[in-house]
């Protein structure tokens, strides 16, 4: 028969175990990428994909971190292509999306992101497809 005292720590145990699940090596909880697509030419988007893989979702964040971001009310003539957040993997994490938006450039070689309400950026032609692969699955351009 087990002690209360082994009872809690077995019980401690568990929970570590189950929040380990969701931590990598650094300690940072593990997330997914949720993409949204616009629908029509109205300012309406519905679910497009999810990434999942946590290299991909480091990558997309290593993409972004070494963008340089302009402080700047920026006003597009059309809503966002696509818009995509952050989000938990382990469902017990509550926290404030931050929203990326991002466009396509007419000449569909390169994206264009808002990052929040005023941090924006234009990638070169590298980053926006590689970018673009990731949160898609598909070719920019095509």
């Amino acid at each position: 028969m087990l002690r209360r005292g082994s009872t809690i720590f077995i019980a401690i145990l568990i929970i570590l175990g189950l929040g380990a699940c969701t931590t990598d090596i650094a300690g940072n909880e593990k997330q997914n990428i949720v993409v949204e697509k616009q629908v029509g030419n109205e300012d309406k988007y519905e679910e497009f994909n999810k990434v999942t893989d946590t290299k991909q979702v480091e990558e997309v964040r290593g993409i972004l971190r070494d963008v340089h971001w302009k402080g700047a009310q920026v006003d597009f003539i059309r809503p966002p292509d696509y818009r995509f957040v952050y989000e938990f993997k382990n469902p017990n994490i509550d926290t404030k999306a931050m929203l990326h938006q991002v466009w396509i450039s007419p000449m569909k070689d390169e994206l264009e992101v808002m990052q929040g309400l005023d941090e924006y950026a234009k990638l070169t032609k590298e980053d926006s497809a590689r970018l673009f692969e990731i949160l898609t699955g598909e070719s920019l351009g095509d």
